[in-house]
């Protein structure tokens, strides 16, 4: 069988790093996997794609796969790039007529799974495929095999890329196509900017369905020669004892504990609010040789970067994260499916500014455009007449952004904007932002930052079509009030909406998940609200509606669909003031 690989980039970087450096980790068995032995498996699970697909040439085809977070997925996503093919990663947690939706959407040759999602990809077969893919079920590599001798050919590899599907919070889910060319550029922005480098351990927690698992915590350290440990699906006190494991004396170490068996301390952490949120109230229930080995372990001295993405950062959990890690500041980055990462904050803390998600990455060039008058918002023209912050949409453009909607040609034309200086056309992001120039902050002497962590920064106030919210004239960021909400001790958490309203437009509505410590009865009215709210926002922005529940539902990256949101909760708050 074939030992040749295309030369792609990301071939080329593994092929440099130092074969006997680890790759994978899996947190629960302590087994490794080298560098050395990563491209002679990816080449033959690729020799073994072509076999199933019954040939040899399946250039731009989409390859779908069901695979668990482990060394596994690694070769599956890289050998799909391997055969110049498109990496279609399904969820396992999604039910089969969602799965066979993507099947059928994105027209997938092969089905591959490993044996522990056989009986899942079984079940997805037997509903009603357009065309039924060829299936392959993966065999588990065990490690520890031997260096083999690849060789890497120059081929056209631009068929090559992966296609992610969005999470559908509107309308059925879209197919997003990442060329490998776009990939590799997303890698090399998150290279400069957040630099990774080979003496990382970045823990893995997150679901392998979505950009922000793929891109940042696999493709990228893959580029850099890091080590990727995974431990998923995420567990907080699971998490808290690996962190701690380095720090611990022997005597503290349950031998019986998987989590013990290798002592590398994690340097690079990338999660979302929900889990810091998780991971913050489960700390408090840990012993004290627990809690002091795992504020020593997220400490700046150990763990080198901690992010927060793909939901916006309340300042709470930051500034609780910051306590307990003695001035561990979380990053906050602006991504997307679409665009991968685009904005990011800066390494230096002075550039890590509560509410910000800081400045266009390496390589990604963003303006905002006014969305009332639709004019561009230049630099310097951040206010209005009346001194008023101007707020527009982001648009983006560059190498990072991705090619199309799979088989969507309107909703691709949709969203993108052609440009008058014939450098390329604008990708709409939805998502509204003011700019604002911050005192201390892109300044830093880091070479790595010089040429991008630099003037205004970017403040998310939210979705176009959810987090604005126009009532009674005024524009009102849902981000801003969930964020100062979430600074009241009587809020665990909060989504603000917009209710539709006769007389203002709509109304400013709040749902509440309260704090049972500081609401003994689980009961919070709305003039208890509004009097703590008055003083930190300006009357228009304090929410009108208010209902507590006892959970608000989330997707696997903590996101809510806002929408849907309001028809559960408020379909009654509609007409209540059209008199």
């Amino acid at each position: 069988m074939s030992s040749t690989l295309p030369r792609l980039p990301v071939f080329e970087a593994i092929a440099r790093h130092d074969p006997d450096s680890t790759v994978v980790i899996h947190s629960n068995s302590g087994r490794r996997f080298r560098y050395g032995e990563l491209l002679g498996d990816v080449c033959k699970t690729r020799n073994r794609l072509y076999e199933a697909a019954g040939r040899d040439n399946i250039d731009g085809e989409r390859i779908a796969f069901l695979v668990e977070n482990s060394y596994d997925y690694v070769v599956t996503l890289l050998a799909i790039l391997a055969a110049k093919s498109i990496a279609v990663p399904l969820s396992p947690a999604f039910p089969p007529p969602e799965l066979q939706y993507i099947l059928n959407h994105s027209e997938a040759l092969v089905l591959l799974s490993s044996a522990k999602f056989t009986q899942k990809a079984e079940e997805v077969l037997r509903t009603e495929l357009d065309v039924e893919p060829a299936y392959l079920q993966l065999s588990k590599f065990q490690g520890g095999g031997h260096h083999e001798k690849i060789t890497l050919e120059k081929m056209g590899s631009d068929s090559a890329g992966m296609m992610l599907y969005t999470s559908g919070t509107t309308n059925r889910p879209k197919g997003v196509l990442l060329p490998q060319s776009v990939m590799t550029a997303q890698a090399k922005s998150l290279l400069q900017a957040w630099e990774y480098s080979p003496s990382d351990h970045l823990l893995h927690i997150l679901p392998l369905h979505h950009i922000h698992g793929t891109i940042n915590a696999i493709f990228t350290p893959l580029f850099s020669g890091s080590t990727i440990e995974f431990l998923f699906p995420f567990n907080a006190d699971a998490v808290w004892r690996r962190l701690a494991a380095p720090f611990l004396t022997s005597d503290q170490t349950p031998t019986s504990e998987p989590y013990y068996h290798h002592h590398s301390k994690i340097t690079f952490l990338t999660a979302v609010p929900t889990i810091y949120s998780r991971l913050l109230t489960a700390h408090r229930a840990l012993p004290p040789d627990m809690q002091s080995a795992t504020r020593t372990a997220i400490s700046p001295s150990h763990l080198r970067l901690a992010i927060s993405g793909s939901a916006a950062l309340p300042t709470p959990i930051k500034r609780a994260w910051s306590d307990l890690s003695g001035g561990n500041v979380l990053l906050e980055r602006f991504g997307m499916t679409e665009v991968g990462m685009a904005l990011s904050c800066g390494l230096d803390v002075a550039d890590r500014v509560d509410g910000s998600v800081g400045w266009p990455l390496p390589g990604v060039e963003a303006r905002l455009v006014d969305v009332d008058t639709h004019q561009v918002i230049e630099r310097g023209q951040e206010r209005d007449a009346d001194g008023r912050e101007r707020v527009g949409e982001i648009q983006l453009r560059g190498p990072t952004i991705f090619a199309q909607y799979w088989r969507n040609p309107e909703a691709t034309a949709r969203e993108f904007v052609d440009s008058k200086d014939g450098r390329g056309q604008w990708f709409k992001t939805g998502d509204v932002s003011v700019r604002r120039a911050v005192e201390g902050a892109g300044k830093s002497n880091l070479p790595s930052q010089k040429d991008w962590a630099r003037g205004e920064m970017y403040f998310i106030l939210g979705r176009r079509s959810a987090d604005i919210i126009k009532s009674g004239g005024e524009k009102v960021s849902a981000l801003e009030v969930e964020r100062e909400m979430l600074a009241l001790p009587q809020v665990a958490e909060v989504a603000v909406v917009a209710v539709p309203s006769g007389k203002w437009g709509q109304k400013v509505g709040a749902v509440v998940m309260v704090d049972r410590d500081n609401v003994p009865e689980g009961k919070w009215s709305p003039l208890e609200m509004r009097r703590a709210l008055k003083g930190r926002l300006a009357s228009y922005k304090i929410p009108q509606v208010l209902k507590v529940v006892d959970h608000i539902p989330r997707n696997a990256m903590g996101k809510i669909n806002k929408k849907m949101l309001v028809k559960d909760i408020f379909q009654d708050e509609f007409s209540g003031d059209e008199l």
